[in-house]
């Protein structure tokens, strides 16, 4: 099976995306730091607790990610695992939902992103898992790209690239999402 050039560039532009987005969240973590350092030496810093609905979406995105691989093992094998793939998308959509559960959690406690009452580590806590969440709404668009394909049949010979791609996007997600979750419980 033969890749077409357009193929081929395409697994370096996905690695070089990924990249960038890493960057983008090692930017933020980084000014979370600068800025957590700064306002617990002036002994101004509230500790948050995270809603259990950040880990409910872990959970979520970690069952998303073993069963898009099985998937991706049918797909290479050529099958269509169709429930698999609508399974992953269900629980994709769970995880946004979830982090919205959360984020109104965390409104109930009182704790905004910005205005009367604010605190800088809560803005900083929104702002980092909205921009992970942005992200993952771009995921859930490719899962369901992933889905109405694989119920087409399209993803044999050279095209399964595209599948994997789709599920290396995703599996991306889940480990990003993993490592906000134990640096923000960390540096709480």
């Amino acid at each position: 099976m033969e890749l077409t050039p357009q193929q081929k560039a395409s697994r370096p532009l996905l690695y070089l995306g990924l990249a960038s987005i890493g960057m983008a969240f090692a930017g933020l973590t980084s000014g979370y730091v600068v800025a957590r350092s700064s306002l617990v030496a002036a002994n101004n810093w509230q500790t948050i607790e995270l809603p259990n609905w950040f880990y409910f979406s872990t959970l979520s995105v970690l069952l998303s990610s073993v069963v898009l691989r099985n998937a991706q093992k049918k797909i290479s094998a050529g099958t269509r695992p169709l429930v698999a793939v609508a399974s992953v998308l269900v629980l994709g959509i769970l995880f946004a939902i979830f982090q919205v559960m959360g984020w109104a959690d965390l409104i109930d406690q009182k704790i905004y992103f910005t205005g009367e009452g604010s605190k800088p580590e809560a803005s900083w806590l929104y702002v980092i898992t909205w921009f992970h969440w942005l992200h993952v709404l771009a995921g859930i668009l490719v899962l369901s790209l992933m889905l109405i394909r694989t119920s087409k049949g399209y993803y044999v010979g050279a095209k399964v690239l595209r599948f994997t791609l789709g599920a290396q996007f995703w599996h991306f997600l889940g480990f990003l999402w993993m490592y906000l979750l134990g640096f923000l419980l960390i540096l709480r």
